[in-house]
């Protein structure tokens, strides 16, 4: 496990006398920032692994539908960037294609003459291809293009046409608003990212685990003491606000849009990570309270406590949002 730089008795002593100035003023100044600003079509620095980010930028740019970060939000909602995913339906590959609609979609994206449906090179441009495809088929139904296109891919063209847009069945209405939802954690902002409302009260119950003693795996159940591991505190602190957090750090890295660093607020969750170009690696998760600062339960043997966040393997932070936590695939408990 890495090793934190612990704040000094004079450090912590300064933090604990400004925690409430820097939540309430630094938040109550973010209210401004509410619904600001558009997002752009590219991608948000670390939200991609590094191995497929110039693929999905390229392809997500197809047609007018579709974005980088939308395709990025169904690649990872289906198999969490794993080109060896199947399921028990036998979907296929990172783009989780089935056989048959492989057999008539898939594109030999890297021009080696084959179409390997495990291949991230001929599987990301076959969903994007797929998409796009889609989205010709209704572009005469009302209402917004790129809804129509993720409804036809889970209803099918014929249902998006049949209503004249989005069809009135749940799963489909559900899983345009994942994706859509989901694709905000992938984009580039171009202007100050909404605060979360929910934020200063997450901070408060991390708070007061100060100095309670770190357990790895640890939820903060009454048999374990009411220790925690990094994320057991992260998922704890949010769900006290009616937040539900996936289990794993690396998990929780999309359940919102990504500040940059300068544009940090109190309860965002700040990552650390072995491969600072690659999510996957996310190894460690805090709540930032501002002045550089986080509250996290670091490692074994150690306590909840305050450490600054400007560590070599600082890889980026979330803000979480009720809608980005739900969009969430569900995850595993390690």
């Amino acid at each position: 496990m890495r090793k934190y730089w612990v704040a000094g008795g004079a450090g912590v002593g300064l933090v604990l006398c400004l925690l409430a100035l820097l939540v309430v003023g630094t938040y109550s100044a973010a209210a401004g920032l509410m619904g600001a600003g558009g997002r752009a079509l590219g991608l948000a620095k670390g939200a991609v692994p590094a191995a497929y980010q110039s693929l999905v930028q390229k392809w997500g740019a197809l047609c007018p539908a579709l974005s980088p970060a939308l395709l990025a939000a169904q690649l990872y909602q289906e198999s969490g960037w794993n080109p060896k995913a199947q399921s028990p339906a036998a979907a296929q590959g990172m783009a989780q294609f089935i056989p048959g609609t492989w057999a008539t979609h898939g594109v030999d994206g890297n021009g080696d003459g084959k179409r390997d449906v495990w291949d991230p090179e001929d599987a990301i441009p076959s969903a994007a291809s797929y998409d796009c495809d889609l989205a010709k088929y209704v572009k005469g139904a009302s209402g917004d293009a790129t809804s129509n296109m993720l409804a036809a891919y889970n209803a099918g063209a014929y249902r998006v046409i049949q209503y004249n847009g989005v069809p009135p069945y749940r799963e489909t209405q559900n899983y345009v608003k994942t994706i859509t939802t989901l694709a905000k954690s992938f984009e580039a902002p171009t202007g100050p990212v909404a605060s979360s409302r929910q934020a200063a009260a997450a901070i408060y119950f991390a708070q007061k685990r100060l100095g309670t003693k770190y357990l790895w795996g640890g939820d903060g159940t009454a048999d374990q003491g009411g220790r925690f591991d990094c994320s057991g505190l992260t998922k704890a602190a949010y769900h006290s606000v009616g937040i539900e957090l996936p289990r794993v750090a690396n998990d929780q890295w999309n359940a919102g849009p990504h500040p940059s660093r300068d544009q940090l607020l109190p309860g965002d969750l700040v990552f650390f990570a072995y491969d600072l170009k690659d999510p996957r690696t996310i190894h460690h998760v805090g709540i930032y309270v501002g002045g550089g600062y986080m509250i996290n339960a670091p490692y074994t043997g150690a306590v909840i406590r305050f450490d600054k966040i400007d560590t070599p393997d600082y890889i980026g932070a979330t803000r979480v949002t009720s809608d980005g936590a739900k969009a969430l695939p569900s995850s595993g408990t390690a």
